[in-house]
């Protein structure tokens, strides 16, 4: 199974073992991805799956007081739950703990171990900065490279800001421009004063290189940590 629903939990039967069937289903595939090293989308799907099971959890006085009711659909965006009459006593409600208390820790389990390969990885991708450096890193270029690879990727990134009342939010933006084999003539930094000869509206970009010491998914893993990393990099700095 490649995804998991996000209305799992209370889609068709409330029954544990039905639950665990499908629970299951899932996670052997989220393994055997993190076995190789594919830790996304899954890692991200495991982290909103984990905190839903939370939020039922949480509001359960909510799910009581409604009692006699079955869950006919979570509407997991708005955190509402929508119920419809039924015939019944708590039994509903016993099976509905049993199940949000054994995917809890499995998914968990299952989200430690992706936590524990990512940060594996990140603790073998280097990052430099590549020329000088301008005021404003918020826009430029990236290389994504890996040691024993001679190919790199090239991709120009912006970053922007979000703000609310509360937080303030970063997000990246990639934009792939190719894949490329690096000659032995070349440097990044010759490649960098290529980039501004061409793309002459960036006459001073920030620059980057990432470089893992191990091969690593691009699309499934590199790239998706590239964003997060690059976002940690360029606040640090």
């Amino acid at each position: 199974m490649e995804r998991l629903d996000e209305n799992w939990l209370t889609n068709g039967l409330i029954d544990f073992e039905y639950k665990k069937y499908i629970l299951y289903a899932y996670l052997t595939t989220v393994k055997e991805n993190f076995n190789d090293k594919k830790l996304f989308p899954y890692m991200s799907d495991l982290i909103f799956h984990y905190r839903n099971l939370q939020v039922v959890k949480e509001k359960k006085e909510i799910i009581v007081k409604k009692f006699p009711t079955e869950i006919e659909k979570a509407d997991f965006e708005k955190l509402k739950l929508h119920y419809k009459k039924l015939v019944g006593d708590d039994e509903i409600m016993r099976e509905l703990d049993s199940i949000i208390d054994f995917s809890s820790v499995k998914i968990k389990f299952c989200l430690e171990e992706g936590k524990e390969i990512y940060d594996f990885l990140e603790n073998n991708i280097e990052i430099h900065t590549i020329g000088l450096s301008p005021l404003n890193n918020d826009e430029g270029y990236l290389f994504l490279s890996q040691k024993k690879n001679a190919d790199y990727k090239l991709f120009r990134y912006m970053i922007s800001v979000f703000e609310n009342s509360v937080d303030r939010f970063r997000a990246v933006n990639f934009q792939y421009l190719g894949t490329f084999k690096k000659l032995i003539t070349e440097t990044f930094e010759s490649i960098k004063k290529n980039l501004i000869q061409k793309y002459r509206e960036l006459p001073n970009p920030a620059t980057f290189l990432m470089q893992s010491e191990v091969e690593i998914p691009y699309e499934e893993t590199y790239i998706p940590m590239a964003k997060r990393m690059l976002v940690k990099y360029v606040e640090s700095s």
